[in-house]
């Protein structure tokens, strides 16, 4: 029982994270149609911004408190990957709109090595220790099961941002917007919708929710690296996809039960080879649900079946 609980933890924590990363994919595919395989690595631009920042206060600033420093270091990160969401937008994308959909895709592909390749120049090969400034110290609030308060920031803190985003689409005039150009761009404009600046504007909100991610992830983990966007932007794509792209809550299901599965998988993946595998192994078992879902319900848990326009 108690390894059974603290995989449900674990999973909750990493399921979290990805289901913020899912939703920048799933909110770019609903207006656009396009996967933005770059969106990842704005994970990784996330957290490396942000330990930069925090190695700068720390040399400017020894005795700021944690707090402080973790928020303005979100601050100087989340702006940073909003403008490069914009400009990748802006100039790699928005022609791209009306080309054949290999065309968007590979650009995509493209922007992700170029973003990779950049912050290698950057920051180096090597993997940088990021910074704990939310206590690490493990709480233990059923016997054999430890959660650090890290853990249930990132959790609570996942929770709200993305209620906040559920109240944004639902309720406010630009979530109309947003739900008018994903309907249909051509009628949106007809009816005065700015479709170029609502699109826009989803790259930025979804590079915002990748930057929380990325700070989010490095924190659970202790580093970063100019690499350490793929993987999860993988797994957040996989989310997206089992969730039902294109549906929000499908994105937040998705990451969830994702995460759910990677720990629990993690957990006994020995006992379900024999030993033959370890849970350095964890990695297969959203490649498997990726596999599954393709083959057995592409639409995802909570995407619908639509028929093609005429």
């Amino acid at each position: 029982m108690e390894i059974f609980l603290q995989q449900l933890v674990n999973g909750l924590v990493v399921g979290s994270v990805y289901a913020l990363v899912a939703l920048g994919y799933t909110m770019v595919y609903g207006i656009l149609g396009l996967i933005n395989f770059a969106h990842g690595d704005l994970v990784m631009v996330g957290a490396m911004v942000a330990l930069q920042t925090m190695l700068f206060l720390m040399g400017a600033a020894p005795g700021m408190s944690p707090l402080t420093m973790l928020t303005l270091s979100l601050a100087v990160a989340i702006p940073v990957c909003m403008m490069l969401g914009y400009t990748m937008e802006r100039l790699a994308y928005r022609r791209l709109r009306n080309a054949p959909r290999l065309a968007p895709l590979i650009t995509a592909i493209g922007m992700s090595f170029l973003l990779q390749t950049i912050a290698m120049i950057l920051w180096g090969r090597n993997y940088h220790t990021f910074p704990q400034l939310v206590s690490t110290a493990p709480l233990q609030p059923v016997a054999g099961v430890f959660v650090t308060p890290i853990q249930v920031t990132i959790v609570v803190g996942s929770a709200l941002i993305m209620a906040a985003l559920i109240v944004l689409v639902t309720k406010t005039r630009l979530g109309r917007a947003m739900r008018a150009t994903a309907e249909n761009h051509r009628v949106a404009a007809l009816m005065g919708v700015d479709t170029n600046l609502i699109i826009a504007l989803t790259f930025v909100i979804g590079a915002a929710l990748a930057a929380v991610a990325g700070v989010m992830y490095a924190s659970n983990y202790g580093i970063a690296h100019y690499g350490m966007g793929f993987m999860p932007g993988l797994k957040a794509f996989t989310a997206a996809v089992l969730g039902g792209i294109g549906n929000l809550g499908g994105a937040m299901l998705g990451g969830i039960v994702l995460g759910l599965v990677e720990s629990f998988g993690a957990g006994y993946i020995e006992h379900m080879t024999f030993g033959l595998l370890n849970s350095s192994y964890q990695d297969i078992f959203a490649f498997i649900i990726l596999g599954l879902v393709l083959i057995f319900r592409p639409t995802g848990l909570l995407g619908e079946r639509v028929s093609d326009r005429a």
